[in-house]
Parts: C-alpha cells; sequence; structure tokens
C-alpha cells in the first residue's frame, strides 16, 4: 500500500459532509421511533465501529451498546458464505430493542445468519440499520429497516470499512481503485 491511501482511491463516492448528514438524520429516526424504549445498539465489528460511534452519539434516546464480530471473508474481496462468530454479545438481549448496526449489506449472508441467532435470544424486537446497501449483491433475504446509502457494486473503503485492515481511518467513503485489490 503507498505511504498516501488517497493514491489508491479512484474516486470519494460518499464525502464526509455527507455521511454526517445521514448519520444525524438516521439518529433522529431512531430517537423517534424508540420514545421509551429499551434501546440497545449491536455493532458488527469491525467495519461499522465508526459509524456505531457516530450513530450513538447522534441518538437521543437512553441507549446501551455492545459488539459482536463474525466472519464470513477470511481476506479475500468475494464472499465465502461460511459464518464464523469471533466475538459475542456479552449482554442478555432478552425483552430488548435492538437494532443491529452494520457498515455495509450486501449479500446478505452474514447478517441473514445473525439475526437468526439473535432472534432466538428472544429480544423485544430486532431491526437492522446499515449505513451502506449493496443490493445487486444480495444472495439472502434481510429487512433492513434503517438504511443510509444505496451504493453501486464497487469495492468501497473508508469510514470504518477495510481493504486488508487498510483504509478504515479515511474519514469518507471512497472506490478503491481495482489495481489495488487485484495483486
Amino acid at each position: 500500500m503507498h505511504q498516501n491511501m488517497m493514491e489508491d482511491i479512484d474516486h470519494i463516492l460518499l464525502s464526509k459532509e455527507e455521511l454526517q448528514a445521514k448519520v444525524a438524520e438516521i439518529g433522529a429516526q431512531i430517537s423517534k421511533d424508540y420514545q421509551g424504549k429499551n434501546l440497545l445498539l449491536l455493532s458488527v465489528l469491525r467495519g461499522s465501529f465508526i459509524f456505531m460511534a457516530d450513530l450513538a452519539r447522534a441518538i437521543t434516546v437512553p441507549l446501551s451498546v455492545d459488539f459482536m464480530s463474525a466472519s464470513s471473508y477470511g481476506s479475500s474481496t468475494k464472499t465465502s458464505g461460511a459464518v464464523k462468530i469471533t466475538k459475542d454479545i456479552d449482554i442478555d438481549i432478552e425483552g430488548k430493542d435492538v437494532i443491529v448496526v452494520e457498515d455495509i449489506l450486501d449479500s446478505g449472508l452474514t447478517l441473514s445468519f445473525l439475526m437468526g441467532l439473535l432472534k432466538a435470544k428472544k429480544p423485544a424486537s430486532l431491526h437492522l440499520c446499515a449505513l451502506l446497501d449493496k443490493p445487486e449483491r444480495r444472495k439472502a433475504e434481510v429487512n433492513l429497516t434503517y438504511k443510509g446509502f444505496t451504493v453501486p457494486d464497487e469495492f468501497v473503503v473508508g469510514y470504518g470499512l477495510d481493504y486488508d485492515e487498510k483504509y478504515r481511518n479515511l474519514p469518507f467513503i471512497g472506490v478503491l481503485k481495482p489495481e489495488v485489490y487485484s495483486k
């Protein structure tokens, strides 16, 4: 990877300002919908950690947070379909109103599996919030309650999203140059 990450970015898809405005909008909607509820935000690591932090600060109702990690990729760019829980939740979610916070919904295979697993833990409600939606990659039916942006089927990085653990710290979402990941 270049010292200057910007050299690897083909173009900026969503600016820092667009992301901030959308997070504020989703936060306001969740605050309205979860008035008087027992809200738990559940971040699916690692990609959603920046979105989750910003979203939590944009929500004005009391909430708790937890984190889980599941893997279906390894280091390749195509999903394997095999899901492994690498960090389970610590909080008992029975009776809680849970929103799973994800960076990107593409094949839906991992999320479909996770939602089934979580539903079995008897939350009062279970919804999904994804910053990015890549519908043309969908292989499993997943209900998306809160959606940031629909994005084309391109390799996006930044704002928590990575390629090979790099680029997460970019303040925008950009499209990676194909030569970077096709080496």
